[in-house]
């Protein structure tokens, strides 16, 4: 691979999967390389470039060294000495700050896997992240997982003896944003992807022994697509058997294609209440697979939903049911209190502390059943 740029020091993405949280973030290449999509305007101003296989090597080592350093100063005092961290950390020049952190970070979380980013790792040139992964496991022998983001339409072009040599140099779960199943959503935006294409590159994963998480997205069929999205999508996991499926229900945010969709008319976005419907038809959808299903981010209107198919799949449904088994008035304040942080489920609002904040937002600024969706949009545009 040519060098790209000068090195310029640790270098750290935007994002990372909510799962990842406690991952060290290794950098291999920037922004996305399809960076299309109608609805996300994560990388919109940013071009995608491949880093050099040197800047990776160094922002390795950087993080190896300042580990070693850490260990050997807990190794003295028996623990993380906040004031011997902080001098070294002054003593630092601003852009080597960042490595330290992440290394004091992951140090500080156990130091059980790696994330790495940017949009679509596995771009790269086979034998060069092969290489990258064999030099992180030399580096990091302890790590339990490595993982990464990547386009099916990525996957599919990638040779099956090459996906297995990843595997069996450390990569062990990828995360695969398929938003949707069905052919017409996923045309009309952007996505890049076919439903066949989703299926073929989930199969490829699986086969090469990596465990696959799958990204779904709830109201981006809108209220027209709503049924087509929820039953096809669920149909293309059916096919996949992902070990999870991640919920992350769309927020329509300023500066995307789909916004100014939703302005003129274009895109009409459904409502909670809708979308919880359309979640529910595709957790009933869902047939003949072992998933987890994960409702792990802040813009789900539940939380609570997690489970494992088929077992937990009543107990999933039975999360929805509860919410439409809510007077209207309480229907709106979990709403409102769900999007505040304050409730994961309709069964937590009851006793939760925070109830009484909620109704006073409410009155305060005159939320009702007929204006709650336009707020919540608004807060949930802040997680985005």
């Amino acid at each position: 691979m040519k060098k790209q740029d000068k090195y310029q020091g640790f270098e750290q993405g935007p994002i990372r999967p909510p799962s990842e949280a406690s991952s060290l973030l290794i950098r291999l290449t920037r922004n996305c390389p399809w960076n299309r999509c109608t609805f996300c305007r994560v990388y919109k101003k940013s071009q995608f470039s491949l880093r050099s296989m040197e800047n990776i090597i160094k922002d390795i080592d950087f993080l190896y060294n300042y580990i070693e350093l850490i260990k050997q100063k807990v190794k003295l005092d028996g623990y993380i000495n906040n004031t011997v961290m902080n001098n070294l950390f002054n003593g630092l020049k601003d852009k080597d700050r960042i490595a330290f952190n992440a290394a004091v970070n992951w140090y500080a979380s156990g130091m059980r896997s790696i994330f790495l980013q940017d949009a679509n790792s596995l771009i790269m040139k086979p034998d060069d992240l092969v290489f990258i992964l064999e030099y992180l496991k030399k580096c990091f022998p302890y790590i339990d997982r490595v993982t990464t983001y990547a386009r099916s339409h990525t996957i599919v072009r990638i040779k099956q003896n090459d996906l297995q040599r990843m595997a069996d140099a450390g990569l062990n779960r990828v995360h695969v944003g398929m938003e949707s199943g069905s052919d017409i959503v996923l045309k009309k935006t952007n996505k890049g992807a076919t439903k066949a294409s989703h299926i073929k590159a989930g199969l490829k994963i699986k086969k090469a022994g990596m465990q696959l998480s799958e990204y779904v997205m709830p109201g981006l069929g809108g209220i027209e697509y709503s049924i087509e999205h929820a039953m096809e999508t669920a149909s293309a996991l059916n096919s996949i058997n992902p070990d999870f499926i991640r919920i992350r229900t769309l927020a329509v945010t300023r500066g995307t294609i789909l916004a100014e969709e939703a302005e003129t008319g274009n895109f009409q976005k459904s409502t909670d209440t809708m979308m919880a419907k359309e979640l529910r038809l595709f957790l009933e959808t869902l047939d003949g697979i072992d998933s987890y299903i994960k409702s792990d981010h802040m813009l789900n209107l539940f939380e609570t939903i997690d489970g494992k198919m088929p077992e937990d799949k009543e107990k999933m449904i039975n999360i929805i049911d509860s919410f439409f088994e809510l007077d209207p008035y309480k229907r709106v304040l979990y709403q409102v209190g769900r999007r505040m942080g304050f409730f994961r489920g309709p069964d937590d609002m009851e006793n939760s502390p925070h109830l009484e904040r909620v109704k006073q937002a409410c009155d305060h600024y005159g939320i009702t059943n007929e204006n709650v969706d336009s707020v919540i949009d608004d807060l949930m545009k802040r997680f985005v």
